[in-house]
Parts: C-alpha cells; structure tokens; sequence
C-alpha cells in the first residue's frame, strides 16, 4: 500500500451519532470550540436566551429546538483538519443521518449515562457495522444522575455485540462527578465546576493509581472507589487494540459532560490520535483510495435554501480521491458534461468560505442549480459510479396542495426541490393531479410545510391519502416493463429522477402485484447510483 499525501493523511472525517436529546449537537459545539472553530458555545435549547447551536442553522430548528438536518464543519485541531458531520437525532430525519454515513471514515455515538442504548442508537450503529466503521463512544451527562458505568459498558457490549475498553473511568456522579482518570494516560483529569463552559479542566499527570496525587485532590473514599474500580475494569476489559478498532470491532469509552465541556479534549485528543485518514471508497467500476491523483467524488447530500435571501441549492460533495483546486473542471458522469467548480466552498456550520483547494477526505459544497442529484458522481475523466447511498420507501403518505390553487405550478417546483435534497420522496401520480409526498416520519409532515411556506412563500396542506406505502419497480425486461405499466396505470407515478412508483393502497394490493407481476422487482430500498 502507498503511503497518503501528508495533506490526506491529517484528514479525520466522521459523524456524531445519537438517539434525540442525548447532548449530540451540544457536543458539537464544545468540538467547535475546543477546536477554536468559535468562540462561545451555544446549546440546543427550545426556550431561552441561550445561543443557537451553530450546526443548527435552519429556522425551523432554530424555533423547535431539535436538529433536522445534518450539517458539515471543518476546524483544526492537534495539527490534523476535522470535518465534522453534526446528523439529526430524531428516527424522522433518519435517512438524511444514514446518506451522511456514506461519507465520513469514523463516528462519534453519544450515549446518555441516564437511559443508555436507544432504539435510534442501536438503528444507527447497525448502518455504521455495515460499512464496518470504527466507532468512538462519548457517554454524556455524567454530570447527572447516571447508570452504573458498569452496568453501561456491559449494555454497550451485549446490545450492540462490539468490545469496549474504557479510555477513562468516571469518579463519581450527579452532584458527586468530580471528574475522570485517563486511563490510556495515567492522569487525573479534574472537572472545574466553576469554569462552565471554558477549557481546558485541570489535569494532574500521575504515576499510577498509587500516586499520593490521588489523595491529594480527591476525598479520601473516592480514592478507594476509583483504585477498586479500575482494577476490576483491567480485569474484565481488554486492552485498546487499534486494529480492533479500526475493524469496526472495538469502541474506546470516554466519559464526560458536553454542557460543562468536560471530557472534550480527552475525545479529541482521541480522535487525534486513533480515528482513520480517509478509506478507501467502493464504486460498481473498481475501488477509489485515497493516494489517486485524479480527483473523485459523489454527492451525498442536497441542501435547498442555505440561504433564504439568494434561494441557493449547495450540493455536499466527499471527496474520495487527489487534490481539488479551485477552478477545476470536472466530469458530471452521469451527464457527461464538464463542470467548472470556480464556486466550491468550505463550511463551519452556516458560514462558509471560498475552498481554494481540497483533499480526499475533505467535503466541499457546490452551488448546484438542479443539475446535481444525490448519488452523482464528479471524476477528472474517469466513469466512476459510487455505491451505498440509500433512499427507502416511505412510511407516511399525504397529498400536497397549496392553500391557493393558483400556485399548484410554483408547489410542484418547490417539492421538486426538497426532493432533490432527499427531504422527502415526491411522487406525481400518472393518473391525478396531486402530488404525493412521502415521508419516513410524520413529523417531517410538519417541518416540510414550514419550510415551504417560509423559504417558497407557499401555504401548503397536507391531506391523508388512501395509501399506505410506495415501491420502486424495475425489471431488466423492456417488454414486460412497459405492459406491466399499461395495466397498473391508476397506481403508477413517477419520482423526482422519474423513475417509476408503484403507489399500494393496502398490505393486499402490494401482495397482489407481486403475486400478479413475479419477474418484476418492488423494491423497499433503492442505492442511489449516477
């Protein structure tokens, strides 16, 4: 194997990955800040006076509290350059968390000490063992009450069948968290009540746990505690194997607080020191590393209205492979068109700015005017064709109208759009003229009618449907295709890509067209290949 071009090599990409409400987005901020990418840190709060998360940008999150699209920071830190992929919680505004999966070399799952493994985390980490990518675990609020940290790692190893090393070990909890022992390090690292919010904590470097340091700045029976505890973690966990690690089969354990910024730069420093450079990226052609000269990439995600002054689409484009310049042109290979990127740029969050160049590994975004879609690929000549990028069949149907008839033309523009971001599937029926919107989780109902309203000027409602879910068909039979079309036209429509939908009223009428039609496939799921 090659060595990587220093530039590739100080690349860490990665996701954080959380149930809602976990601390995930607060932990990005403090990243951010430890990172000196900002200034002052602001928390996801629904109320209050408090700053707005600065992954947070869109007004609906910015209004309900909760992160609803994933957003892209890059900042340096310990000479290496982040990019840090801040995803959405919430199951609802899953499928956008699962498409940024496709992009990032390593992820960050958040876990509350409180309520441990839930059932959005477990889903998470499952699309991360596909893709068997290394996994960091950050246990947050240990400020609180918490779990047994125990009873946490062996929750961590059963439910989710990967082994956990400690990387430190909590002293205390709730009102009684004093802080944490480096284990990897020997060092005691002191939380500072006081400095909420600042960095760094204090940290005592300490020649093993017979150090008199430890009686010196810890009470007397949180000393007994710690030393008993962590000989029975040398006991009943194994030693931190990089390899296992990098396998996707081992998670080091780091112990914090985000709200206090405690633990942060333990994480960091981690990350620093054991999450990959850029991997290897699979395409049906051939697999793309890292070292190629020729630059590669796709698209993974779609953002409409970054901007609601200037109507803006940005396409997110990875990285796979050489050194971007600004001003390169690039072949568009599912159009075959060359595309001159004089307009690429990097972001932190909302800010953004011009990218005057870029490695494998780096994400760059791309003022798109329709003529990017999810799953494209962008080569210096070469016929590359990316793989693993999802859409899944929705779960909740509706029809769209606009509140006035008048804008039915502007409304089906509109959700043309936040198709094309992956927001939610949008389906014209060839028999009807309403448009159907398909999403994973009602609440996305709610936010998409805000968002049309405010970024459109479009009132929007969205009507109950007699369906009950939706298929991609395909068939590598031309002829069958098109007969199976004629006899299915009151349940056929076409996607945003226009490909067609078969539109099922009932668990039956599905069962039935497969039972009807067996050489045609109905798929649930569907990659999203140039």
């Amino acid at each position: 194997m090659t060595t990587l071009p220093a530039p590739v090599a100080r690349r860490r990409t990665f996701a954080i990955i959380s149930h809602p409400d976990a601390g995930k987005t607060t932990l990005t901020e403090k990243l951010l800040l430890f990172g000196g990418a900002i200034q002052l840190a602001g928390a996801v709060k629904s109320r209050g006076e408090q700053r707005r998360a600065h992954s947070d940008w869109m007004k609906v999150e910015r209004e309900r509290g909760i992160s609803v699209t994933a957003s892209v920071m890059t900042f340096e830190y310990a000479s290496k350059t982040f990019n840090l992929l801040d995803t959405p919680g919430h199951e609802d505004f899953s499928e956008d968390t699962y498409r940024v999966l496709t992009a990032v070399d390593s992820a960050v799952m958040v876990i509350d000490a409180a309520r441990g493994i839930q059932a959005q985390t477990r889903k998470l980490f499952e699309v991360c063992r596909l893709r068997d990518m290394p996994i960091t675990t950050f246990i947050n609020k240990m400020d609180r009450e918490a779990q047994d940290p125990f009873d946490l790692l062996d929750e961590i190893e059963q439910t989710l069948q990967i082994d956990v090393t400690p990387a430190a070990w909590p002293i205390g909890m709730g009102s009684r968290f004093l802080g944490c022992y480096d284990l990897l390090n020997d060092r005691l690292i002191l939380m500072d009540k006081a400095g909420r919010g600042k960095k760094p904590h204090q940290t005592e470097t300490c020649n093993g746990l017979d150090d008199p340091k430890l009686d010196q700045f810890l009470p007397a029976d949180a000393v007994v505690e710690l030393r008993d505890q962590i000989e029975m973690v040398r006991g009943l966990c194994p030693n931190f194997n990089l390899d296992a690690y990098l396998e996707g089969n081992m998670t080091p354990v780091f112990f914090g607080s985000a709200i206090n910024s405690f633990g942060v730069d333990e994480l960091l420093n981690g990350l620093v020191g054991y999450a990959p450079p850029p991997r290897p990226q699979p395409s049906i052609e051939r697999e793309i590393v890292p070292e190629e000269k020729k630059v590669s990439g796709f698209v993974f995600k779609i953002q409409a209205n970054m901007d609601p002054k200037h109507r803006d689409r940005i396409a997110f484009l990875r990285l796979c492979s050489g050194h971007f310049k600004r001003g390169m042109k690039l072949r568009h290979v599912r159009t075959d068109k060359q595309l001159a990127l004089n307009n690429a740029v990097l972001f932190l969050a909302r800010d953004r700015e011009l990218a005057e160049e870029a490695w494998a590994g780096d994400i760059i975004g791309i003022p798109n005017h329709g003529n990017l879609h999810i799953g494209d690929a962008l080569t210096e000549g070469e016929t590359l064709r990316f793989k693993g990028i999802p859409s899944f069949a929705p779960e909740h149907l509706q029809a769209a109208r606009p509140t006035d008839p008048m804008r039915a033309k502007h409304l089906g523009r509109a959700l043309q759009q936040l198709a094309e971001e992956g927001a939610a599937a949008v389906f014209k029926p060839r028999v009807g003229s309403d448009w159907i919107v398909g999403v994973v989780g009602v609440l996305q109902f709610e936010v998409l009618a805000d968002r049309i309203r405010t970024e459109y000027n479009i009132p929007v409602r969205f009507e109950p449907t007699s369906l009950i879910t939706a298929r991609w068909v395909e068939t590598n039979n031309e002829t069958l295709m098109k007969k199976f079309i004629r006899a299915n036209e009151a349940a056929l429509a076409d996607d945003h890509r226009g490909d067609p939908v078969f539109l099922a009223r009932n668990t039956w009428h599905l069962d039935r067209a497969g039972e009807e039609w067996p050489d045609i496939n109905f798929l649930a799921t569907k990659e999203q290949v140039a």
